[in-house]
């Protein structure tokens, strides 16, 4: 099947607005958008600004009203719990208007904020979606979040209510959120009038009187209770986001409402190439960007059937984990993160747990998160046989900037790439000066203004820093703050955050690229590649590997091969001369390696464990290595 690509991108090149009205129509709007784009508002223009529609009628009532309201939503499967749950469009629309009452008998209206701290269960999904119905702007924190960093985003939301969970469920621990929850709220300065908690059996909270309210105490007395979705307008906010901000201080990524519909419900079809009735499973968290578009909204919207997944890719109870529930629900498409197939791959090499699973109704595996590097691309592709499509993007976004557009017909790949540009983003390479750089140079990669429908319109309540952060450095474009490069035929290889673009004796090299060589070794199940200091060189790379389950031969043998590898591969210029085996790398709860910790701890500069850090002792052990080595 040859690709659409080139004519579907083309169509938006010639008239954007024509193509965004004509996406548009994938949605039930309240009123029609007549004006599909206003360059005067905001702070780079706004989408469908005279529209207005509900996100929540769009996931749940329309399908329902459609005659489908018995196909299943959602398949709940916990490990960690032993639950499993299928609910039905209509079971959850239900569900979604009965919390949609009882938030709304707190006094919670259209645009006032609720914040929501919970795990992955479907009480989170329904509150994400009774807020959107009352038109709440919902602000997701990841459950278990530490109580400092909830406090900040309490306090910069300032949220009317708060709906939390008792705890959450790890393989070998229960995580207690209302001692986090009740201590960021002493710590805020900002006090929510209320909070709604569900208590999960494995840990229930003590509940302060007056302020603490019973989640199914509150749900029994709405039961059966109606909400109309509230019409709100496009640019409305649906919800707030936040990331780390470089001050300190939380950057809320304000998501808009019916440009963000609109994106969404396009890339199910064209990229995902999922139809509605089908089930479409991100391996994710609510608390991430991913979980937000992929979990929840796009596959509603577009009438698909989700998969909400408590638990790991190993260790609940094996590496077989992911094929086991790819093959349970017949999912038509898997959406991961590099790390966790790496995870796979370390325990089951082989892939021989895949042998016990049929997966005749899998066909499609997305990666984003991370760079795939393309020896974990290579593994997936021999033990699953099937396409796997690397694309890229941000919180900041909210779906992809680049992919490989299966639903268009899938074109060649190149492992390393995520393929192309999607229709709305006119991504360009430059140097320091916002000069494009000749193909397959390396430059900084920036968007042309203005970014399409479902991308970040602002920050909240920080307009100005919404430019400082993202649209002064290179104006007429929006800064992604990722280093990379466009080949002659358009693809791009995103080599890692312009931080990680190290210079070594004036030679500017990409760590990316030595992570890709470093991974190809073939005892190395993952790695990552960063500059420390150095006081003739300014910065050296050093390289930690975790090894593949198995290997036994001697570290300082495997480290000596990895450096001549290297020198091999890219040349003496990398100067890449250490490399040190460790038992894991420290990652973040989505799957990101802290590089920046690692390099302050090898720079010898203060630090401290961040707090979205998975496992802080994996920190202690590569801080360890690191001082064994007198780096």
């Amino acid at each position: 099947m040859t690709s659409r690509y080139a004519a579907v991108y083309a169509q938006w090149r010639e008239n954007p607005e024509a193509f965004w009205a004509e996406a548009a129509k994938a949605i039930d709007w309240i009123k029609a958008p007549s004006r599909i784009f206003d360059p005067e508002a905001g702070v780079y223009g706004r989408w469908f600004p005279d529209a207005t529609c509900n996100a929540c009628a769009n996931a749940l009532d329309r399908h329902v009203a459609a005659g489908r309201g018995a196909q299943v939503a959602i398949y709940y499967d916990s490990p960690v719990t032993g639950t499993k749950r299928s609910i039905t469009y209509a079971e959850l629309l239900a569900e979604v208007e009965a919390l949609a009452a009882v938030i709304a008998g707190f006094g919670v209206g259209a645009g006032d904020r609720v914040v929501i701290y919970m795990p992955m269960i479907p009480q989170a999904i329904a509150a994400m979606l009774a807020c959107a119905r009352i038109g709440a702007v919902h602000s997701v924190v990841f459950g278990g979040f530490a109580a400092k960093e909830l406090a900040s985003r309490i306090e910069d939301a300032e949220p009317k209510l708060i709906l939390a969970a008792s705890c959450g469920v790890e393989p070998n621990r229960i995580v207690a959120y209302k001692p986090l929850l009740d201590r960021a709220m002493e710590l805020s300065r900002h006090k929510p009038e209320a909070c709604l908690m569900f208590q999960r059996p494995q840990a229930e909270a003590a509940m302060i009187p007056g302020r603490d309210h019973d989640w199914a105490q509150a749900m029994a007395k709405a039961a059966g209770q109606r909400v109309a979705p509230v019409e709100m307008k496009a640019t409305d906010p649906l919800y707030i986001l936040y990331t780390s901000g470089t001050t300190g201080v939380p950057k809320g990524v304000v998501r808009d409402t019916g440009g963000y519909l609109v994106a969404l419900a396009w890339s199910m079809a064209n990229l995902y190439d999922v139809k509605p009735g089908e089930a479409f499973w991100t391996a994710s968290d609510i608390g991430w960007v991913v979980g937000h578009s992929y979990i929840v909204y796009a596959p509603l919207i577009h009438g698909a059937t989700s998969v909400l997944y408590e638990g790991k890719p190993v260790g609940t109870p094996d590496a077989g984990a992911f094929w086991r529930v790819i093959a349970e629900y017949k999912v038509a498409a898997f959406f991961t993160a590099p790390t966790a197939l790496r995870a796979v791959r370390k325990e089951d090499p082989e892939g021989k747990l895949l042998q016990n699973y049929d997966l005749s109704a899998f066909r499609t595996l997305f990666l984003a998160g991370e760079r795939a590097d393309p020896e974990t691309v290579i593994w997936a592709e021999r033990v699953t046989q099937r396409p796997i499509v690397d694309h890229w993007w941000q919180t900041e976004t909210g779906w992809p900037i680049a992919a490989n557009p299966v639903g268009l017909g899938i074109m060649p790949i190149k492992r390393g790439s995520p393929t192309v540009p999607m229709p709305g983003y006119q991504v360009d390479i430059v140097d320091d000066a916002c000069q494009p750089v000749p193909a397959g140079a390396m430059g900084s990669i920036v968007i042309k203004l203005p970014l399409p429908p479902g991308c970040l319109p602002t920050l909240f309540r920080q307009d100005e820093r919404m430019r400082e952060s993202y649209l002064s450095e290179f104006p007429g474009y929006y800064k992604t703050s990722d280093a990379g490069t466009k080949d002659a035929d358009g693809y791009l290889t995103i080599l890692g955050r312009t931080d990680d673009i190290i210079n070594v004796a004036g030679h500017r090299l990409s760590t990316g690229g030595m992570e890709e060589v470093v991974a190809s070794h073939p005892d190395v199940a993952e790695c990552a590649v960063l500059g420390i200091k150095d006081a003739i060189k300014g910065e050296q790379p050093c390289g930690f590997l975790v090894l593949k389950a198995g290997v036994s031969r001697p570290f300082e043998e495997i480290e000596q091969e990895v450096v001549a590898l290297v020198r091999d591969r890219i040349g003496p210029v990398a100067a890449f001369k250490t490399a040190i085996v460790v038992a894991r790398l420290p990652k973040t709860r989505s799957g990101k390696i802290l590089r920046g910790t690692i390099k302050k701890i090898a720079d010898e500069e203060p630090w401290t464990t961040p707090a979205t850090i998975e496992d802080p002792a994996a920190l202690d052990e590569v801080a360890a290595a690191i001082r064994g080595r007198g780096l």
